[in-house]
């Protein structure tokens, strides 16, 4: 797709650069924490320096560079009906929702609830529903299921209500492989799964410079079983991180590089995103401010390292610290979401849907979140410039005085040049009062009550539902 982009730049190609060389000294001379001896013996064979005694992992730089190189520039998340698949590394921006959290917001009652096994169904539905969020992250975590069934539930539920490619986290290696047998299942065997896998995995390092065994264990499953991986480092600027955002970048960047090349140590070639949630805190009061302005900046910074390396990027934007959809809400998310979707990131999470530094969500925030990155999109397809757009003939047609209402010129474009908002209130004043006033909110709601009564049945067909219970008895939610 052809667009202006990118045109905002939080570094100069040298302030990029000097980020890129200090989290390579990062690697080469501190190193990561890697706490499992099985890995540290993987690691070794292929070349790293590893310090058994401190669990420690350096990378040389020729080194880093040769095992990289594997890691694929561009790749395809595909979704179930291939309607809505991602083409990461082509210069296409994606956006999704954020996920695992424990409460929502719900305007029935006006307060907030623990997330229920309920709500993974209706977040998935509304985003299949949702034309401009692209992918569907597990939301939340149900609260009324028992921990050895929260992936299997979690995965079955997304996979039921839509058909956009599913990313979510898994706890353990028990859970990654809960999903790999219903996943395999839907698509019709193992290699139908591998050739177009709709479902990829997110995994986490540990700031600062660490990475356990339950994560590597989860990594090397997946690698081996081609489902695509994000193991994002989650920086805190000032607590888990150097208070200044180019160390902050820095230690983030090393992080991110280093669980690639351990991606590619495992398996040559494997999908995996460069990734990256670098966030704040407000240090006068020691609270999470992941809505912060510097969040976004960083987010966007993020991309332009990934690029270094020709590398798809997942990092986040729209996050909020506001617990309701508020004036707060839609200037953290609306700033955040343009400094990272302008640079080029090709997946962005955590922007649909979010409140409360990523603790919460809200129904009715998703279909706001909407609106804003439609917007996001009608920014990064740039202003069309050719003879037809230029317009002299009408212009010459119409002449001095005349107007443009009736033209042909202006019903061929009326439709591709302007986004148009559902929720936004573009009425008169006489017209506004004569609705009762309505406003975003109560809009939104409206729209989801219709959404969520439109897919109240599942998409999965019963014979499949009726073998993915044979696959997996006991299990009284499927």
């Amino acid at each position: 797709m052809e667009t202006s982009l990118p045109f905002y730049q939080p570094l100069t190609p040298d302030k990029a650069k000097q980020i890129d060389r200090t989290g390579r000294w990062i690697l080469e001379r501190v190193g990561i924490r890697v706490y499992s001896n099985t890995f540290l013996d993987k690691l070794k064979k292929a070349g790293a320096q590893v310090d058994y005694e401190n669990e420690r992992v350096r990378f040389d730089g020729d080194w880093l560079d040769e095992v990289l190189r594997r890691a694929p520039s561009r790749f395809i998340l595909y979704s179930r009906d291939g309607r809505n698949d991602l083409h990461l590394g082509e210069d296409n921006a994606y956006i999704g929702n954020g996920g695992r959290v424990f409460r929502i917001l719900d305007m029935a009652t006006g307060g907030y609830r623990l997330t229920m096994l309920r709500d993974v169904a209706h977040t998935a539905t509304l985003v299949d529903h949702l034309d401009n969020i692209r992918f569907y992250v597990i939301a939340c975590q149900a609260h009324d299921i028992k921990p050895v069934n929260y992936h299997l539930l979690d995965f079955y539920y997304a996979f039921n209500h839509t058909t956009k490619h599913v990313m979510g986290g898994c706890d353990d290696l028990h859970g990654v492989q809960q999903m790999w047998n219903l996943a395999t299942i839907i698509a019709g065997g193992e290699d139908k799964l591998r050739e177009k896998p709709f479902v990829s995995v997110i995994t986490n390092t540990i700031s600062p410079l660490t990475i356990d065994a339950n994560t590597l264990d989860i990594l090397n499953f997946c690698t081996a079983h081609g489902i695509p991986v994000s193991c994002a480092p989650v920086p805190i600027a000032g607590a888990t991180a150097p208070a200044t955002l180019a160390g902050t970048l820095s230690q983030m960047h090393a992080e991110s590089l280093a669980a690639v090349a351990i991606t590619q140590v495992l398996a040559p070639g494997a999908k995996v995103l460069y990734s990256a949630i670098p966030t704040t805190m407000d240090l006068r009061t020691m609270e999470l401010t992941m809505g912060s302005v510097e969040t976004g900046m960083m987010n966007a910074a993020a991309v332009q390292l990934a690029k270094l390396y020709n590398l798809p990027i997942y990092t986040s934007g729209g996050v909020t610290e506001a617990k309701r959809p508020d004036i707060q809400a839609g200037f953290e998310k609306g700033v955040s979401n343009l400094a990272v979707v302008t640079t080029g990131a090709d997946c962005i999470r955590l922007t649909a849907g979010m409140l409360d530094s990523g603790n919460s969500i809200s129904y009715e925030q998703f279909v706001i979140d909407n609106e804003i990155i439609g917007m996001l999109y009608r920014i990064r397809e740039g202003i069309k410039v050719n003879e037809d757009t230029l317009g002299f003939d009408v212009i010459k047609s119409v002449g001095p005085g005349g107007n443009y209402v009736t033209e042909d010129h202006t019903v061929d474009h009326m439709m591709d040049e302007f986004f148009y908002p559902n929720l936004s209130v573009r009425c008169n004043f006489d017209v506004w009062e004569e609705r009762g006033r309505p406003d975003m909110l109560s809009r939104a709601n409206d729209l989801v009550q219709k959404i969520l009564e439109e897919g109240r049945e599942g998409l999965l067909d019963h014979d499949l539902i009726s073998e993915i219970k044979k696959a997996f008895p006991g299990s009284r939610y499927i």
